[in-house]
Parts: structure tokens; C-alpha cells; sequence
């Protein structure tokens, strides 16, 4: 289960089953600092890094030598002022060097991570149901 505490103002602190933690913050007020990634650059960014290390992984084992490897996301959301402003499209640009790669490989790779492993991508298309509970933890007295 991923925790997520409200610690002040904007910030809330993520735990992870793995024992990592993870700040994340809102877009900073002028003059003031952020303190980490907003939820949104955070869905953007655990698309990229699953969809780069399933293209990796998949790379190592077709033999080809990747020296360079980086995930780009442009995300394109909903107009301004309209809440809650979803993501209308993004885009997953892959950008790979190395030594002798093959186009046909590297193309394979990019299309198993998009149509069958990154289990982000694959959530994202799938449109889960959400249920929202909550709870007060400490009862108000009767």
C-alpha cells in the first residue's frame, strides 16, 4: 500500500511498500520554493520510467549495446480555468544511442512496452474504477 501524509502547507510525503520515501509538492508560489515533484509531473514520470525500463530490459536481451538512454513525456491537458483539466494526450519519446542499434529492435521494444508490459500505460488506457472512502481518526465527541 502507498501512504501518502500531508507534512505542511502543500507537501505530502509518500512511502512505498519498498521502504522508499518521495516528496511531493504544489507548483511554487512566486518567490517561494518547491520542495519536490507535483502529483502530475510524478504520473507523467512513472509512465516514462516503466515504459524505459521494460525498452531496457528488452534491449539487454536482443544483444544491443545501449550507451544513451533517455524517456521524454509531453502531456497536453485540458484548457486552462476547466478543472480537472486530464491529460487530452501524451506523447512517450523514446531517445536511445549506442553502438550498431538496430531500428528494428529498438522499434519492437518501444511497441512490447506500449501494447504489453508497462503496467502504467496499460492502466492509464484501461481506465480503472476509483473508489474514494475516508475516515475521521479521531471521532468527534457526541
Amino acid at each position: 500500500m502507498i501512504t501518502v501524509a500531508w507534512n505542511s502547507e502543500m507537501k505530502f510525503d509518500v512511502s512505498t511498500p519498498t521502504g522508499h520515501m518521495v516528496r511531493l509538492d504544489a507548483y511554487p508560489q512566486e518567490g517561494e520554493p518547491s520542495t519536490g515533484p507535483t502529483p502530475v509531473e510524478m504520473l507523467l514520470a512513472s509512465m516514462a520510467a516503466c515504459s524505459g525500463m521494460d525498452v531496457i530490459s528488452i534491449l539487454a536481451k536482443k544483444r544491443q549495446k545501449v550507451t544513451s538512454y533517455r524517456v521524454e513525456v509531453d502531456g497536453v491537458r485540458g484548457p486552462e480555468g476547466e478543472y480537472p483539466r486530464p491529460f487530452v494526450k501524451m506523447t512517450v519519446r523514446h531517445i536511445v544511442d549506442g553502438e550498431n542499434l538496430d531500428p528494428v529492435a529498438v522499434a519492437r521494444a518501444v511497441e512490447l512496452s506500449d501494447q504489453k508490459y508497462c503496467t502504467v500505460m496499460t492502466t492509464l488506457r484501461a481506465a480503472p474504477e476509483i473508489v474514494s472512502e475516508w475516515v475521521i481518526a479521531t471521532p468527534t465527541p457526541a
